[in-house]
């Protein structure tokens, strides 16, 4: 099975899951209790579930279609590795991080 690890700044950790071949990061994570927004529901209509991808990026995920690249235009943070979470499909291990950003609109929302 693949596995995901999910750098977690904001709680100053890393998150080593198992993943099924064609899940999506965002699922990766849902299914762990690892707290990825994802405020459209997972359906690429917004980039709250923008995610970087550290290690993995061109074998280890599904190819990125033009919805995707159009929606990640619109996110903060853009890197050439970012990807989100509900689009980006596991085919084999690979390392993402929760930008910056994502995590302060997270801890903004608990309170």
């Amino acid at each position: 099975m693949p596995k995901v690890t999910f750098k977690l700044g904001d709680v100053g950790q890393d998150v080593t899951v198992e993943a099924k071949e064609g899940q999506s990061i965002l699922d990766v994570a849902l299914d762990n209790h690892i707290d990825l927004e994802h405020n459209c529901g997972g359906n690429c209509a917004c980039t709250t579930c923008h995610v970087i991808v550290r290690e993995g990026t061109e074998k280890h995920l599904s190819e990125m279609d033009e919805d995707e690249e159009d929606r990640l235009d619109t996110a903060e943070g853009l890197t050439l590795t970012s990807r989100l979470g509900c689009q980006a499909r596991i085919k084999g291990d690979v390392v993402v991080e929760i930008p910056k950003n994502t995590q302060t609109f997270r801890k903004a929302e608990q309170h």
